[in-house]
């Protein structure tokens, strides 16, 4: 047997040293554990563009990459239909280097600034892989940043069309937005397989028209080696009264939710050892109504909060162990969010909103609490209920489930992977690019 049985090309839009968002973890966590299996070898291919200068005629770049990693310059990018302007490139440098490679599977884990005719051109030029895609978020199917929210507030969306999707934005018209549509299924059926880290996730693309079968729920992996210590307890304190929050300071991230509902909690009740711990960034970022209405809550907090700004993925273990509990008050469904195999992997309990994949992995009563999405008074009287009880930290502790590691991902990866191979027509041959391109 060869050393080599199995080759996976695997596609992100951004490399993790250089974009350290939740997909580019995902993807490059999955892209190692499976060059830890014996017989597979993977490469990793991400996408880069601008403040990233490009090096010369071809769009392929190094950078210092590993050897196994490259680096795929685009910019030109329509982010209503998600398409790539400059096919040509794709055609001359990224289908060689596909060709040079000849992978069995070619793994998308993102299309951002690459575009889904990505998908149709190495479709095209490798009849015989196997085209696997993973959803992280609802970009196909929502044009609000793909949060599924209504636009200009924060009225969750349950279900897309044409004219839901005009409501929210009224200068783009319904049929452009079932172009959109059928564009984007056009590109996404020629993907032999789908791949979501939650059953909210998938039950909504499925809602949306994609075939179940192809559909499998697989867990993203966490590759955390060291498990951060407990919060010891002085001889004094008799309770966990230490909350975090990670991530950044966006309105769909709910951290005005938080910073409210800090304030609601009285005083007698948040006590001298309460305290909320903030790591993120980003806030002059966003619209100024909003920092403003941030501002304003911290203000109000007072002493309760503290700001400790951006933080990097090595740090988590340390942080943590300031911490007792974490919380995530988004206001969007969310899908597998990162930070919660984080929190699981070193014991802290969660507190949580009640929708999506929020709710879907953290068990209300189990190993975290459920508050209504978008209520501070709602998640005010959780905090109460934990600073009020000694023994709940212990029980929710307790019910804590393992986060599947980037090996066990892999391993389901794998198992995937060779059933689709083995089960799949061979010689697929997609749509004309005429047919497809007349959707859009």
């Amino acid at each position: 047997m060869p050393s080599t049985d199995l080759r996976v090309l695997i596609i992100s839009h951004g490399h993790p040293s250089m974009s350290l968002g939740g997909a580019e973890v995902a993807s490059y966590n999955l892209h190692k554990g499976l060059n830890e299996l014996d017989g597979i070898e993977s490469f990793y291919l991400a996408r880069v563009g601008h403040p990233v200068p490009r090096h010369g005629a071809s769009a392929l770049m190094s950078l210092r990459q590993k050897d196994n990693e490259i680096l795929y310059h685009a910019e030109n990018y329509d982010h209503f239909l998600l398409s790539n302007g400059n096919t040509d490139e794709i055609d001359r440098d990224l289908l060689r280097f596909v060709r040079d490679y000849e992978p069995d599977v070619v793994h998308f884990h993102h299309y951002l600034g690459l575009g889904l005719e990505t998908i149709y051109a190495i479709r095209e030029a490798m009849p015989d892989a196997a085209i696997f895609f993973t959803f992280h978020e609802f970009l196909t199917i929502c044009h609000n940043h793909g949060q599924m929210v209504k636009s200009g507030g924060t009225k969750l969306c349950n279900r897309a069309s044409p004219i839901e999707c005009n409501g929210c934005f009224q200068n783009i018209s319904p049929a452009s937005f079932l172009r959109r549509e059928r564009f984007i299924k056009a590109m996404l059926n020629l993907a032999d397989h789908y791949v979501s880290p939650s059953d909210f996730l998938a039950d909504r693309f499925v809602d949306w028209g994609l075939d179940r079968a192809k559909m499998s729920v697989i867990e993203n992996g966490l590759d955390v080696k060291e498990t951060a210590n407990t919060r010891p307890l002085s001889k004094a304190q008799s309770r966990r009264s230490r909350f975090a929050f990670f991530g950044q300071l966006t309105m769909f991230k709910g951290a005005d939710i938080l910073l409210d509902a800090v304030g609601r909690v009285p005083d007698e009740i948040w006590g001298d050892d309460a305290r909320m711990m903030i790591f993120g960034g980003n806030l002059e970022r966003q619209p100024i109504e909003y920092q403003e209405k941030v501002h304003d809550l911290i203000e109000k907090a007072g002493e309760r909060v503290r700001f400790y700004g951006a933080y990097q993925n090595s740090e988590m273990p340390k942080l943590m162990e300031l911490a007792d509990w974490t919380i995530i008050p988004s206001i969007w469904w969310e899908n597998s969010p990162i930070v919660i195999q984080e929190a699981f992997f070193h014991g802290r309990p969660m507190i949580c909103s009640n929708i999506g994949g929020m709710a879907e992995k953290i068990t209300d009563g189990v190993n975290g609490l459920h508050f209504r999405v978008g209520s501070a008074e709602d998640l005010a009287d959780r905090l109460v209920d934990v600073l009020t009880d000694t023994k709940i930290w212990d029980r929710m502790r307790e019910g804590i489930p393992r986060p599947p590691t980037y090996i066990d991902c892999a391993e389901q990866h794998l198992a995937q992977y060779r059933e689709v191979l083995e089960t799949r027509p061979m010689s697929v041959t997609p749509a004309s690019q005429h047919s497809v391109a007349s959707t859009a």
